[in-house]
């Protein structure tokens, strides 16, 4: 039954450990011995038996993929999330640049210089938001 236990093992090792990971893999293994068992009742041998019990028993990847779920939950979309912030983000640093040529120097007009520079990163948001829609 050492095979069964590598073989259940084997399947997992890339789903990160968790409770759910282990009452799982133990569900599995006792089933499969559970088969074996009532396969070398009906007169086969061990090897035959593990044999056909893995065969018949199919394929995790269901399983595995649910666990994966699980433990790593899709992301959320912020993107929205970062449009708006860059968006007030924009209008405090282009109203600080504002404040600072009026209040240093009111006979030139230089803020709308670094505005341009400012209004690339709402812009950028816009862009990833409306592809994500």
């Amino acid at each position: 039954m050492k095979t069964l236990k590598q073989l259940v093992d084997k399947l997992f090792k890339d789903v990160p450990e968790s409770e759910e990971k282990r009452v799982i893999k133990q569900e599995i293994l006792e089933n499969l011995e559970e088969k074996v068992q009532d396969l070398m009742a009906q007169g086969k041998e061990e090897e035959d038996a593990i044999n056909k019990a893995i065969i018949e028993f199919g394929d995790v990847d269901e399983i595995k993929q649910e666990l994966m779920q699980k433990t790593f939950p899709p992301k959320k979309n912020m993107s929205k999330v970062n449009l708006g912030f860059s968006i007030w983000g924009s209008l405090l640093i282009i109203s600080l640049f504002v404040f600072a040529n009026f209040y240093y120097t009111p006979k030139e007009i230089w803020f709308v210089y670094p505005t341009f520079v400012v209004l690339w990163w709402p812009l950028s948001m816009l862009f990833i938001w409306l592809r994500s829609r």
